[in-house]
C-alpha cells in the first residue's frame, strides 16, 4: 500500500480523498494555489505546497509544479480527484517516468477513451451499443452532408476532442449544417486545439444513465448499477439519483453487462464511468467513458455502503477486486450546490460567506470545502457543496432533500439552494419523468432573499 498520496486537486474533491487516505492510514499532501491558502483541505492534510498564483494554468495544471512538489514530499503517489488533470494522458505518463503512481487510468486508457471518435470505434468492436453516426472523423463538409444524409435527421456534430458541451452542434436540416460545421470546428478548435468533428443521430429527449464501474490488472470487473443525470443545464449535470426511476431490472442487467464489456475492451484497471443515452423505449446507447471519478460518485457510495475512493487507491495499489456486481439496496439523491445565482441566468456568485450552517439527521451527507468566513475565489468550478440524502424509498429521499435544503444556510453569496428547492417539489421530477431537456421547460419561480 502506498505511504503518501499528493492530491493533485483542490476544494471537496482533495478533501474527500484525504478522508479516506487517514482512515487508510496513509499520509497526504495537498497541493494548492494561493487563491486557496484558506480551504479546508490546506488545513486536513498531513503537509500542504502552495504551488502557484490562482490561474490554474499556473498551479493545478502545471504538471512540473506539481511533480515537484511530489519529490520534495516523497510522496509515492498522486490522487488526481476529477477534473484538471485527472484525464490528462500526459500527467500519468509523466508521474510513471518519475516512479510516482498515478492512482487513475493509463495514458493508453486515457487516450482511448478520452478520443470520442476512436472510443466508438472500440466500442462497436466490443459489442456495446452506440448511436449511430458517421464512420471516423469528417474529412470535410461533403462528407458531413454524405454521412447526415445516411443517418437522418436530426443529427449532432460533436467535437472528437469535446467536453461540457464545447463544439457540440444539433442540425435539423441541410440547411443549417455548414454553419453549423463551421461554427462547431472554431469552438473546437478554440477549446481542445483540435477541430476534428464526427457526427452522430441526435436521440430526442433521451435520458442520461452512467453505469459505475471498477477494473483491476488482473482481468477482473464488476459494476455497481447506474446513477440517472439526466437534470442538465448547459451539458452541467445538476443533480444526480441512484437508482433511475426509469430502470428495469432487464434494463439494469442489460446496461451493466455492456459496461463491463466496455471496461473488458479496454482492460481497465480503477474506477470509472460508463455513460450512456437511453431513448424512450429504454434502447440504450454508449455516450462516453469517464476514466476518474466523478462529482456524484457519492449517491452510489451510499446505496450500497461501499467507498469508491478506498477501491481505486487499492486497485492502484495492486489489489484485487471481488468481481461481484453490486445493486442498489436504497434511494439517494445528490444535489449540487453551486455559488450562482439560479435568478439570474445561473450567474457565478464568488465572494465571503458571512454565515454557514449545513444541514444534518439520518440519511443527510454533506460534502464540501467551504465555512463561515470562507471566501470563494472566482478562478475556479462554482461547485462549493455537494449535499446527499439517502433513503428507504426514493419518495422519502427526496422529503429528506428537501427538508436538509430548507436547513441549510450559505450567506453572504449566491446559492443553487433555492432552485434545488423548487425541484423537489416540481411533479415532473416527483414523478420521475425527467430527461435531458427538463431544464428548458422548467419555470424557476423568483422568491426573496
Amino acid at each position: 500500500m502506498f505511504k503518501k498520496v499528493l492530491i493533485a486537486n483542490r476544494g471537496e474533491i482533495a478533501l474527500r480523498v484525504i478522508r479516506t487516505c487517514k482512515e487508510m492510514g496513509i499520509s497526504t499532501v495537498a497541493v494548492y494555489s494561493k487563491a486557496d491558502a484558506d480551504s479546508l483541505h490546506v488545513r486536513f492534510a498531513d503537509e500542504a505546497v502552495c504551488i502557484g498564483p490562482a490561474k490554474s494554468s499556473e498551479s493545478y495544471l502545471k504538471i512540473s509544479n506539481i511533480i515537484a512538489a511530489a519529490e520534495i514530499t516523497n510522496a509515492d503517489s498522486i490522487h488526481p480527484g476529477y477534473g484538471f488533470l485527472s484525464e490528462n494522458s500526459k500527467f500519468s505518463k509523466i508521474c510513471d517516468e518519475h516512479g510516482i503512481k498515478f492512482i487513475g487510468a493509463s495514458p493508453e486508457m486515457i487516450d482511448g477513451m478520452g478520443d470520442k471518435s476512436s472510443a466508438k470505434t472500440t466500442m462497436i468492436k466490443a459489442g456495446v451499443p452506440t448511436v449511430p453516426g458517421s464512420e471516423g472523423l469528417l474529412e470535410d463538409i461533403k462528407h458531413a452532408k454524405k454521412s447526415a444524409k445516411e443517418i437522418g435527421y436530426p443529427v449532432m456534430m460533436k467535437a472528437t476532442a469535446g467536453g461540457g458541451g464545447k463544439g457540440m452542434r444539433i442540425i435539423r436540416s441541410e440547411d443549417a449544417l455548414e454553419e453549423a460545421w463551421e461554427s462547431a470546428r472554431q469552438e473546437a478548435a478554440a477549446a481542445f486545439g483540435n477541430d476534428g468533428m464526427y457526427m452522430e443521430k441526435y436521440i430526442e429527449e433521451p435520458r442520461h444513465i452512467e453505469i459505475q464501474i471498477a477494473g483491476d490488472q488482473f482481468g477482473n470487473y464488476c459494476h455497481m448499477s447506474e446513477r440517472d443525470c439526466s437534470i442538465q443545464r448547459r451539458h452541467q449535470k445538476l443533480c444526480e439519483e441512484t437508482p433511475s426511476p426509469f430502470m428495469t431490472d432487464k434494463l439494469r442487467e442489460a446496461m451493466g453487462q455492456a459496461a463491463i464489456k466496455a471496461a473488458a475492451a479496454v482492460k481497465y484497471e480503477g474506477v470509472g464511468t460508463v455513460e450512456f443515452l437511453v431513448d424512450k423505449n429504454r434502447n440504450f446507447y454508449f455516450m462516453e467513458m469517464n476514466t476518474r471519478i466523478q462529482v456524484e460518485h457519492t449517491i452510489t457510495e451510499e446505496v450500497i455502503n461501499f467507498d469508491l475512493i478506498k477501491e481505486q487507491i487499492k486497485i492502484a495499489a495492486g489489489y484485487k477486486i471481488s468481481g461481484k456486481n453490486y445493486f442498489p439496496q436504497m434511494h439517494s439523491i445528490q444535489c449540487r450546490i453551486n455559488a450562482e445565482d439560479p435568478f439570474n441566468g445561473f450567474r457565478p456568485s464568488p465572494g465571503t460567506i458571512t454565515n454557514y450552517h449545513s444541514p444534518g439527521g439520518h440519511g443527510i451527507r454533506v460534502d464540501t470545502h467551504v465555512y463561515a468566513g470562507y471566501t470563494i475565489p472566482p478562478y475556479y468550478d462554482s461547485m462549493i457543496s455537494k449535499l446527499i440524502t439517502v433513503a428507504q424509498t426514493r419518495e422519502e429521499a427526496i422529503k429528506k432533500m428537501e427538508r436538509a435544503l430548507s436547513e441549510y444556510v450559505i450567506e453572504g453569496i449566491k446559492t443553487t439552494i433555492p432552485f434545488h428547492l423548487q425541484l423537489m417539489k416540481d411533479p415532473t421530477f416527483i414523478e420521475g419523468n425527467c430527461t435531458t431537456k427538463f431544464m428548458e421547460t422548467f419555470v424557476l419561480q423568483e422568491v426573496k432573499d
